[in-house]
């Protein structure tokens, strides 16, 4: 089931698209501020977010910016009681989906979240990769098992793909300092064994499945 984040301060609206998109065989979130995401706990990834432009505390605008620094490839739909063309502008610039003016035809709505992730399960199942009984979606820096699923970093999800990329092989540290950090100063060679072992603690699930390390030389995975 498709999980949905929807934060909408007008409580009847609200109340009606919750139960609206419910039916229609969402699992879905509703929050009616922005403070609300800051309070919950292991709230995203979600699958979509459906923001309201004008809302308490900060704007949607300004919520969806600041999601996307940490998730750049959730989807998002804006939902706004204005007609300007300029927030339509503003929207897409930011990066959304789609964008519909208040009040909107929920089967519409409907209809247009299910283009959207249509078109990102395809992106998903071309970008995907399988380590065992995880699958890890680098674009979406997202490394999920049955168990548990993790949310990683811009530079973890960087580093388990390059490590990926080689297919079991030795990669020298010099290598993976180059290619995911920029330069292989001391620091960024202590920066990296602290990845690594984040990155070993998200795998704990599969036995079978290991990064293991050649002292002073470099890491390889074995899926």
């Amino acid at each position: 089931m498709n999980k949905l984040l929807l934060i909408e301060d007008d409580a009847d609206f609200g109340f009606m698209l919750q139960h609206y998109l419910q039916l229609s065989g969402y699992d879905v979130h509703w929050m009616q501020s922005p403070a609300e995401l800051l309070l919950a706990e292991n709230i995203l990834p979600y699958d979509l977010l459906i923001l309201d432009v004008m809302l308490p505390v900060k704007s949607g605008f300004t919520l969806a910016q600041e999601i996307k620094e940490y998730y750049p490839e959730v989807p998002f739909i804006f939902l706004t009681a204005k007609e300007q063309k300029i927030d339509k502008i503003t929207g897409l610039k930011i990066g959304a989906d789609d964008y519909l003016t208040k009040p909107c035809d929920p089967e519409e709505l409907v209809l247009r979240i299910q283009n959207i992730l249509k078109r990102n399960k395809k992106n998903d199942q071309i970008t995907s990769i399988t380590l065992g009984s995880y699958q890890f979606f680098p674009q979406r820096l997202l490394l999920t098992h049955p168990l548990e699923q993790f949310k990683l970093t811009e530079r973890e999800a960087k580093l388990l793909q390059f490590l990926c990329q080689r297919n079991g092989s030795l990669v020298t540290r010099e290598e993976i300092l180059q290619q995911v950090w920029g330069n292989s100063d001391f620091f960024n060679g202590r920066s990296m064994d602290v990845f690594i072992t984040r990155l070993r603690k998200y795998l704990k699930h599969d036995l079978n499945l290991h990064i293991t390390s050649s002292r002073g030389v470099g890491f390889n995975i074995s899926f």
